[in-house]
């Protein structure tokens, strides 16, 4: 991967087997990246960069004034959130498998007396992961036969940088956790936009008249992700 600089600002450069040239600013910190076809020489790749300065200042912005949620310590009537709701945290101790049960705006933990702040956090991870689980099965099956195409495996797990991720070699995608946080048609934009790359692996205009025609509210969709408050930790789309 190849880089330039323009003053504070940084661009990752990669080179793939592509026809045009793709700018992205990506959340939460406004990382700069192009993908560019192998022809091309880094100065036109500077000069291109240079015209876009003030849309990629404009992209920056909107996503370093992005909300932050606050970091969670799992205690009593600490606000948490499953599917863009939002519940107050009650811990209940017992002598028992831990669990967690939503009941009247509240999630209900249930945990073993005197477990700590770390294990409150895995066991709510781990129930996060559920539930995509259990929600991403099912958008999955109806939009393979909607796509015609066919996932091999998912995976769910806490991912830094990005919402999903797709591998086209093995027909498999990634989702990030925090997706459980949002609400549902969020999860749905991201599995579709997963599954649109076993269709078409780069951001071209293909891939764009395929998510036009597949989820024409796309883009509202991605803009609805993007202005929900994010992780405490600087952690795309």
């Amino acid at each position: 991967m190849r880089q330039i600089k323009l003053g504070d600002i940084t661009v990752d450069v990669v080179f793939k087997d592509i026809k045009n040239i793709h700018l992205s600013v990506h959340p939460p910190n406004g990382r700069v990246s192009i993908s560019a076809p192998h022809r091309m020489k880094l100065d036109t790749l500077r000069i291109f960069t240079v015209s876009k300065l003030g849309w990629i200042s404009k992209q920056q912005k909107k996503f370093r004034e992005q909300e932050r949620e606050t970091r969670r310590e799992y205690l009593e009537r600490e606000s948490h959130y499953i599917w863009g709701k939002r519940y107050l945290l009650s811990i209940s101790e017992q002598s028992q498998k831990w669990s967690v049960e939503l009941r009247h705006r509240r999630m209900i933990l249930r945990v073993r007396p005197g477990t700590d702040e770390n294990k409150r956090r895995s066991f709510i991870e781990e129930w996060y992961r559920s539930q995509i689980k259990q929600e991403a099965r099912l958008l999955i099956a109806k939009w393979e036969e909607l796509m015609k195409v066919k996932v091999s495996r998912f995976f769910v797990q806490h991912m830094k940088t990005k919402w999903g991720s797709c591998n086209y070699d093995s027909s498999s995608i990634r989702l990030n956790t925090d997706l459980a946080k949002k609400p549902k048609e969020c999860l749905e934009y991201i599995i579709v936009h997963e599954m649109t790359h076993l269709l078409e692996p780069t951001h071209n205009t293909r891939f764009t008249a395929l998510m036009e025609h597949f989820m024409p509210k796309w883009q509202f969709y991605r803009s609805q992700l993007n202005r929900l408050p994010v992780s405490h930790e600087n952690w795309i789309y």
